[in-house]
Parts: structure tokens; C-alpha cells; sequence
């Protein structure tokens, strides 16, 4: 369930990325619905490219709103973001 009026939530991530994972754990435990895609596939990481101008993982878009780099550089940004009065 995702808090009314919350903006859609696009994740790139790799499989093996402890920031994605900590990512992933933090928007569930927000109850953050978001769609993952899996940077690891070429066509993929080739769409990152071209939306973000990076292939770093992990990647947030949040409506119009891009954040990369580590998961704890991210998190003011997403928490402004969504709206979120903590992180």
C-alpha cells in the first residue's frame, strides 16, 4: 500500500548491490510501492544511459526527480522527494 499522492517510484538496481538492497528494504519499510529494473541486462543498463546519463547502480527516479550514488547520499534527496517527514 502506497500513501496517497506519492509519486511513481522507478528503481535500477544490480543483484548484488548492498546500496540496492538497502534502498529496496528502506522504501518497504516507508510502504514505497516501486517498480525494479535489473541494470545487469544490457537493454537495461542501455535505457539508464540514456535517462540518467549514468549506469551506476543504484539509480531513483522519482517523478521528474533523478538520485545516484550510495544509498545514504540518496536518502535526503528521496525523502524530500516522497514527501516523507523522516527517513
Amino acid at each position: 500500500m502506497t500513501q496517497a499522492g506519492t509519486p511513481r517510484v522507478l528503481i535500477y538496481t544490480t543483484p548484488t548491490c548492498p546500496d540496492c538492497h538497502a534502498l529496496k528494504r528502506w522504501l518497504g519499510e516507508q510502504e514505497i510501492a516501486f517498480e525494479e529494473r535489473d541494470l545487469t541486462r544490457p537493454e537495461i543498463a542501455d535505457e539508464a544511459k540514456a535517462r540518467t546519463g549514468v549506469r551506476v547502480a543504484p539509480i531513483s527516479i522519482i517523478g521528474s526527480d533523478i538520485f545516484y550514488g550510495t544509498f545514504q547520499s540518496q536518502k535526503p534527496g528521496l525523502v524530500r522527494a516522497l514527501g516523507l517527514s523522516n527517513g
